[in-house]
């Protein structure tokens, strides 16, 4: 079956301007959920995952041409480095800032849980037909996976949300970190096994 993206990408090339605004619709909620589990818990506090959207998918709009000139990379994997480079300058702005320093600030809610974005990421998770409990239940190992994301490395962090939230294939992960497809296979297996230590879980 055709990927609607491809279509997109070749009217966009044609110099079809509603194209170009489907494409990026398209592709805003994945790369939402995307922003709002790579956002700081502290810097999304202050930053909403959609503003950050909402700037990468402008960003995507002007540079869009360059994009379709070159093509070295699947679209939605260069949403996602656009993305990821527009997280890292927030961060280094933030935590640079000499007023208010995100570093200062206490949460007003759980620690690792005061942000809305991941209680909405959290909520779609939620199958409408569970019980009440059931839901609970998802919900409550739905954090636990939230908190033991925060203690692990970056490196081991980044390739299971290119995994288990962006779903990629191993191929595109290897594209998206800049690695040989056995060496991206086996940094996830090496970060699996450390979230499920984190988790308590035997290997």
């Amino acid at each position: 079956m055709p990927d609607p993206t491809d279509d997109l990408l070749r009217e966009a090339a044609a110099g079809d301007a509603d194209a170009v605004n489907r494409l990026l619709e398209r592709h805003r909620e994945p790369l939402r959920r995307a922003v709002s589990l790579r956002l700081d818990r502290k810097l999304a506090r202050r930053v909403d995952a959609s503003d950050v959207v909402q700037d990468v998918l402008l960003e995507a709009s002007r540079r869009l041409p360059e994009f379709l000139r070159e093509a070295k990379m699947p679209f939605r994997i260069w949403l996602r480095q656009l993305a990821r480079d527009r997280i890292i300058d927030m961060h280094r702005r933030h935590r640079a800032a000499g007023r208010r320093s995100i570093d200062r600030e206490q949460p007003l809610a759980g620690a690792g849980f005061g942000d809305r974005s991941s209680f909405d990421l959290a909520a779609q998770l939620v199958d409408p037909e569970l019980t009440p409990a059931a839901a609970s239940i998802r919900r409550e190992l739905h954090r636990r996976f939230l908190a033991a994301l925060d203690e692990l490395s970056e490196e081991d962090r980044e390739v299971i949300l290119l995994r288990h939230v962006d779903h990629l294939g191993n191929g595109e992960v290897a594209q998206a970190l800049g690695l040989t497809p056995p060496a991206a296979g086996m940094r996830y297996l090496r970060a699996l096994r450390r979230l499920r230590a984190v988790l308590g879980e035997p290997p």
